[in-house]
Parts: C-alpha cells; sequence; structure tokens
C-alpha cells in the first residue's frame, strides 16, 4: 500500500499530470468563487472530455476541481458577502466582518491556512484508514442517520444569532420548501399547485443564489452608495503578499486542537450520504463555539470559528471519498459526478475496488493532497486580486455577479422557472433579513429536509411506527444526547454578552 502510495506522488511529477492538476485546481478556483458557479457544475462540464483523457490525468485534474472548489467558495463571502457555494457560508458570518473592519488580508490568510490543514488531514485519512472508516460508516443505520440529520438541524437553528424564535421559523420554512416537488419515497408531486414546473421542487442551487447573491445584491441596493464608499475606501488598506501569511501567534490563539477535531468532524461528516461541506462546516463550527473561551466573538470576526469552519469544509474531500470508493456510495453531489468519472474510466466503485486497483487510483490520493497545499500557496499568488475585488465599480461588481448567478441558475437545470425561484426566495430573504429573520437557516432547511424526512418515514417504518428506535441504537442515542448537549451549552446557558 505504501509503494502504490509513493508511486502515485510520483505520478504527480509528470509534467502533464502535473499540468492536469493545476488546470484542474485553477479551473475549481473560478468556479467555486464565483456564485452560481460551484464545483459540481465544473466536474459535470469536464465529466465528457473524460472519455479521452488517461485514467490518472482525469482523475488528478477532478480532485484539483474539488478541492479547489471547495475552499474558494469562501473567498467571494468573504469580501462581498456572497459565498460561492454553501459551504462557504459559515466563513462568510465570520470573514466578512474581518473584512469590513480593514482585515481583509488577515481573513483570507487563516481561511486558506485552515482550508490547507483540513484538507491535507482529510487526504491523509483518505489514505491510510479508508477500511476501518467504511466500516464505521457501515455502522450507521437508518435511525442513526436521522438523529445525525436532526443533530444539524438543530444546531443550525441554536447557533444562529438573534432570536431564537425567528431562527426556528426560519428553519421552518426552509424544512417546507423541501417537501415541494416529487415526494422521496413514492413518485407523485406535492405541495405544487397543480403547477408542473413547481413538481420539479425548489432546487439547492437556486435557494443559494436567491439567499445569498439576490438577497445581498438587493440589501446593498437599499443601502446608500455614497456612505459605502466612504466606508469602504477607509477600512480598506494597501495589502502585501506578506499580510496574508499568519502568524504564530494567530495559530496559536486558534489551537491545534480546533484544526485537528474540525478536521476529524468534516471526514467524519463527509463520510455519511447527504453529509457534505455545509453540514460539517456548521457542526464544525457549533462544536467550536461551545468549547471556545471567546464565544462572544463568533457572529463578529472570530478566527477561531473561522478555522474551525473552513476546516471542516476541505476535510470533508477525503471523508466523502471512502463511502464512494468502498461501499459505490457517494457522499455529496460531487462524489456522485466522480462515481461517473470512475465509470467512464471502466472502474466500478465498490467494495472490490481499492483491492483491487489501488494503485490505480494512488494518483487520485496523492493529488487530494497536494492539491490542498496549492490552497495556501495560492492565497500568496492571488490574494491581493482577491481583496481588489472589493474596490471595483460596485455597479459593475454586482451586475456581473447578479448575471453569473442567473446564468449558473439556468445552466442547473436548463430551466427558466428556476431563475424565477432564486429571484423569489431572493427577494423573501431580503424582506425576512430586514426583519431580522436569519437567512441560513432557510438554506440548510432546503438541504437537510429531504434526508430528515426520509430517514424518519424509513425508520417509522422499519419500527412500524414506533418511535423507540430511534432511542434503542447506541448511535441514535449518543447523537440525540449530543444534540440535548448541544442546546444546553449554546442556548440555555451560553454567555451573555
Amino acid at each position: 500500500m505504501l509503494a502504490d502510495l509513493a508511486g502515485g506522488f510520483l505520478k504527480l511529477f509528470e509534467f502533464w499530470t502535473f499540468l492536469h492538476l493545476v488546470g484542474g485546481f485553477l479551473l475549481g478556483l473560478v468556479f467555486g468563487a464565483i456564485p452560481g458557479l460551484t464545483a459540481t457544475l465544473a466536474i459535470a462540464l469536464l465529466l465528457p472530455f473524460t472519455f479521452g483523457m488517461e485514467l490518472s490525468n482525469a482523475l488528478v485534474m477532478v480532485m484539483g476541481i474539488y478541492m479547489a472548489g471547495i475552499y474558494a467558495g469562501s473567498v467571494t463571502g468573504i469580501t462581498v458577502n456572497i459565498p460561492g457555494a454553501p459551504s462557504g457560508v459559515i466563513t462568510s458570518i465570520e470573514g466578512h466582518p474581518l473584512m469590513k473592519k480593514g482585515h481583509g488580508a488577515k481573513a483570507l490568510g487563516l481561511d486558506a491556512f485552515a482550508s490547507s490543514a483540513g484538507g491535507m488531514i482529510g487526504a491523509l485519512v483518505l489514505m491510510f484508514v479508508a477500511f476501518p472508516m467504511s466500516e464505521l460508516a457501515l455502522l450507521f443505520k437508518t435511525p442513526d442517520k436521522f438523529s445525525l440529520v436532526l443533530l444539524a438541524v438543530v444546531t443550525v437553528t441554536i447557533v444562529s444569532n438573534g432570536s431564537l424564535w425567528k431562527s426556528i421559523i426560519s428553519m421552518t420554512i426552509g424544512l417546507m420548501l423541501a417537501t415541494v416537488g416529487i415526494d422521496r419515497m413514492i413518485p407523485v408531486g406535492r405541495f405544487h399547485f397543480d403547477s408542473p414546473h413547481l413538481v420539479e421542487g425548489v432546487g439547492l442551487l437556486p435557494a443559494v443564489i436567491g439567499l445569498f447573491a439576490v438577497c445581498e445584491l438587493l440589501s446593498q441596493a437599499a443601502k446608500s452608495t455614497t456612505i459605502k464608499a466612504a466606508v469602504h475606501k477607509a477600512v480598506q488598506p494597501v495589502f502585501k503578499r506578506r499580510d496574508f501569511i499568519p502568524t504564530f501567534k494567530e495559530i496559536r490563539d486558534i489551537g491545534l486542537v480546533t484544526y485537528v477535531k474540525s478536521s476529524v468532524i468534516g471526514t467524519v461528516i463527509g463520510m455519511l450520504p447527504g453529509g457534505g461541506a455545509a453540514m460539517a462546516s456548521f457542526i464544525a463550527y457549533a462544536e467550536a463555539k461551545r468549547v471556545s473561551k471567546r464565544p462572544e466573538e463568533y457572529g463578529k470576526g472570530s478566527h477561531e470559528g473561522l478555522a474551525a469552519a473552513e476546516s471542516s469544509n476541505n476535510a470533508m474531500c477525503g471523508g466523502a471519498l471512502i463511502p464512494l470508493l468502498t461501499l459505490g456510495i457517494p457522499g455529496d453531489a460531487v462524489t456522485a459526478i466522480i462515481f461517473g468519472v470512475l465509470l467512464i474510466q471502466g472502474l466500478a466503485p465498490g467494495p472490490d475496488l481499492l483491492s483491487g486497483s489501488f494503485a490505480a487510483l494512488s494518483p487520485m490520493f496523492a493529488a487530494l493532497f497536494i492539491a490542498s497545499t496549492f490552497v495556501f500557496i495560492s492565497i500568496l499568488i492571488f490574494g491581493p486580486y482577491y481583496v481588489k475585488i472589493t474596490r471595483l465599480n460596485r455597479g459593475m461588481l454586482y451586475s456581473f455577479i447578479a448575471m453569473i448567478a442567473m446564468v449558473g441558475t439556468y445552466a442547473s437545470a436548463f430551466s427558466f422557472f428556476q431563475m424565477w425561484v432564486a429571484l423569489g426566495i431572493g427577494a423573501v430573504g431580503f424582506f425576512l433579513r430586514a426583519m431580522g429573520y436569519p437567512v441560513i437557516p432557510i438554506l440548510m432547511g432546503v438541504i437537510l429536509g429531504p434526508y430528515l424526512e426520509e430517514y424518519l418515514r424509513r425508520s417509522m417504518i422499519i419500527s412500524e411506527a414506533n418511535p423507540m428506535i430511534f432511542l434503542t441504537s447506541p448511535i441514535s442515542l449518543s447523537l440525540l444526547a449530543l444534540t440535548c448537549v448541544f442546546v444546553y451549552f449554546l442556548r440555555v446557558r451560553r454567555p451573555r454578552v
């Protein structure tokens, strides 16, 4: 195994293989940073071209896109408060306040360092713990998955700043939107009001674009551009590349435990179907806030919160590949497309894949690790240009973002109706945010709602409608107990600030 891994790293030093990795990474940066153009879309567009690629080149390029796409979703989130992907939502909460205070280079540097560290830890877990971790994932039965998703739903609700009741209402709206369309267990439409378009349901991308791109654009349009320009000019110094390198003191204050624990959380969440980077970042962020000595800083530019979110969502990449390669079960939307890449190359994901084709897949493992190091290198190269995004003409910048967001929404389903859905959700989100309702729980309700419903209904079918099934499973019981712990420490006993 170690010899095969060494061979995979050596393969990356071949010119064309390395060029595919760099090209994929740069493509992932572009698609991940621009709202509406996700890593999923980038790999989907690459899929037809993998027919003519050598196996190692195709897998290496996909890994570059994957790692860069997850990271880059935080770049526009930090700079203009419009995350390029759901994985960048939490990072925006902590990174954009730092940007407004004139600490944009520090925010982007800490973001890249945490992403790089998390990505490397996730890749190492993938390399050396794939088989044991896949056995752990097999232990999660349907009731356990429900309790995990419930933990995520409750966590997202209680970590939102402001009124708990408003957070609950926002989450409820998101869960309601998730029920529109085809039933996940019975192929019939529901809550579509006889509209053939609503049978499609509310897509994830329109929800993301609506709640963050459209909502943010409307919020910026409602503000005084003169005042905003004056403030913006006052707080944005000229940054040099060394300003993007975190100091040892900043990293020490965040703590090695935060990086490692958040990365482990991200890896484990990534292993579970439907987990994804968004859920990983929310749970890791909540855990970091629970044990933090400075919880009052969260939501105002916490270095610790930013590092926890970014470490976990990039570590998720390695975790999500484990069930794909060992069980043939994709962990998220991106790995579902990677599944197609493997099939095109004549490899069938499943229990026999690693034992029979580990040498062929080793460049893929090595590429994920090397791409993680590229993340931090990229901030030293492109960091000053990221900051300059905020110095662009606001009218031109927001017009460009609006155009790309709408095109991305249409391209996701080739549906004009989904563009109207994004605009409608954005308008509703704008009014809700103006009244103090958080919009993040709405998005997480849309993401997690289908899984929460499916696992609940399947559990009820298995137990013949006996809810005790959630208490008789040790894993489910532990997750429910952890949910209660989170509620107690984050809401009942939270510090008064």
